[in-house]
């Protein structure tokens, strides 16, 4: 059953069908922010795990992989929580040929050729796909193409944390003889004082964060070599002075169990007859739960991607793509009257 946009929009049709692929912690966030959204439902889980030992936090039908092709006409849109990895670059591309599909890819190095997978996979479905939802990329990169344009005269910057990073804690899980990690990104102060001062530094990618792992090895594990293969990651810490700490389960569990992060985008810009006005526009973030909140931007985006969809948009987009409007469940009257 189709859904005009106009309906959707005045609330008087069904909810968003949602369904999640992945319950880890932000398919677990997801969960909870749809609760937060009386505009959907959260129709399945589903993974590859078997489903009865995936313990949800609500009660929800919970499905096996092998059984998601069967629910296209009961999903309006799939929310993908794999990790960028090695879960997003397959099960994106692929998923969005049947679903219209929302996935949170960060490797920012990589968005062009993910992009680009995804959007052949869409187009050939004729499905909307939105990649590389979150805070950064996305938030972040929201405010980067907002600042730059209202100050073209001037310079970008973007500090990380300090928190706990998902996506290179999951690369780290991922080596041979690593049973669990944390990895932290942590901003270097003096750089970040001089781009308040308008001082416009140059400043590598070292310059501007240090990384700090903290890794439990399996038993027997050979640490030498794991510590190579963090530090010499491409994409995740081959340009950082990266530390790496060995430690047992029960520390990790003890001193590293939340996962808090946050950050900046700055901008600074000079403007006047000889740009003797110097300007700086900084915008931050303070997560208490980095995949809860990342969980809240998908939620807002999937709506925005069922709304695109009714109205024909096919192909892959990101973030630079949605009317602001499309993300609310308030009315364009409501937003006018209470946002404007």
């Amino acid at each position: 059953m189709q859904h005009s946009y106009e309906s959707v929009r005045e609330g008087t049709e069904m909810k968003i069908r949602i369904a999640i692929l992945g319950y880890g912690n932000l398919g677990r966030g997801v969960h909870c922010a749809i609760r937060q959204n009386a505009d959907m439902e959260l129709v399945a889980v589903c993974t590859r795990r078997a489903p009865e030992q995936v313990e949800t936090v609500w009660d929800v039908p919970v499905i096996h992989v092998d059984e998601l092709m069967a629910w296209q006409d009961k999903i309006d849109v799939l929310v993908l929580c794999g990790g960028s990895a090695t879960d997003l670059p397959g099960q994106t591309p692929c998923y969005a040929r049947h679903f219209n599909v929302v996935d949170s890819f960060d490797t920012h190095a990589r968005i062009p050729e993910h992009f680009a997978a995804v959007e052949e996979a869409a187009g050939q479905g004729g499905k909307t796909a939105m990649i590389s939802v979150g805070w950064d990329p996305g938030m972040f990169s929201l405010n980067r193409l907002y600042a730059s344009a209202i100050l073209p005269q001037g310079k970008d910057y973007t500090f990380w944390g300090r928190g706990v990073s998902q996506g290179h804690s999951d690369a780290i899980r991922r080596i041979k003889g690593v049973r669990d990690a944390r990895q932290y990104t942590i901003p270097i102060q003096s750089a970040l004082d001089s781009v308040r001062r308008c001082e416009n530094p140059e400043l590598s990618t070292a310059q501007k964060h240090v990384r700090e792992c903290f890794v439990v090895p399996e038993d027997g594990s050979d640490l030498e070599q794991i510590e190579k293969e963090i530090k010499t990651m491409p994409n995740y810490f081959a340009d950082y002075e990266t530390t790496v700490h060995f430690i047992t389960q029960e520390e990790l569990d003890r001193d590293h169990a939340g996962i808090p992060h946050g950050g900046l985008v700055l901008r600074t810009g000079y403007t006047g007859a000889c740009g003797e006005h110097s300007h700086v526009v900084e915008y931050s973030l303070k997560l208490d739960s980095n995949p809860e909140f990342t969980a809240c931007v998908l939620v807002a985006y999937a709506r925005a991607v069922h709304r695109m969809h009714l109205r024909g948009v096919v192909g892959c987009k990101t973030v630079f793509d949605v009317a602001p409007a499309d993300l609310s469940p308030m009315t364009p009257e409501e937003m006018r009257r209470t946002l404007l």
